[in-house]
């Protein structure tokens, strides 16, 4: 049997040398036609996606700086902005406050010639009530010293 198994392997074998040899071509025909165009096709399109890739990674970078200096460029316009707000401010406030300086400072002038005109007025008034004290202090005087010349004298024909 040992010499019977070996010729039906060997006769095996030597069947199956065509198919061997069909499958190798059929191998590197794949390989030539299909695999290698198809590697090319892969990798050319692997290298265009990662460029897309970079180039959207890059326009997105690019949109990150120009979001940040518009940013940048309003909170500037802003600041501008408060600070002339707030220059305007102080100058109606310097403003204001001159124009309240100036209120206060001709009141101060009418109070010091009202303060003026009372106290010559005062004086002028004194002085009339000076002489009024007088008259009246003679007067009294007078019809004291002099009981009967001066109208309080008591009526004739009394009781």
């Amino acid at each position: 049997m040992d010499a019977a198994l070996k010729k039906a392997i060997g006769e095996l074998l030597l069947g199956a040398v065509p198919t061997i040899i069909m499958f190798a071509i059929l191998y590197l025909a794949y390989r030539f036609l299909v695999h290698g165009p198809l590697a090319r096709v892969l990798a050319e399109r692997r290298s265009k996606t990662e460029g897309a890739v970079a180039k959207a990674q890059a326009d997105v970078a690019a949109a990150d700086a120009k979001t940040k200096d518009y940013e940048e460029r309003l909170r500037e316009a802003r600041m501008g902005i408060f600070k002339s707000q707030e220059a305007r401010r102080k100058q109606l406030q310097d403003a204001r406050n001159a124009a309240i300086a100036e209120a206060r400072a001709a009141a101060e002038v009418k109070v010091k010639a009202a303060k003026a005109e009372i106290e010559k007025e005062t004086v002028t008034a004194k002085a009339g009530l000076q002489a009024q004290t007088e008259t009246l202090a003679q007067e009294v005087i007078r019809s004291v010293l002099n009981p009967r010349s001066g109208a309080h004298a008591p009526a004739a024909g009394g009781r």
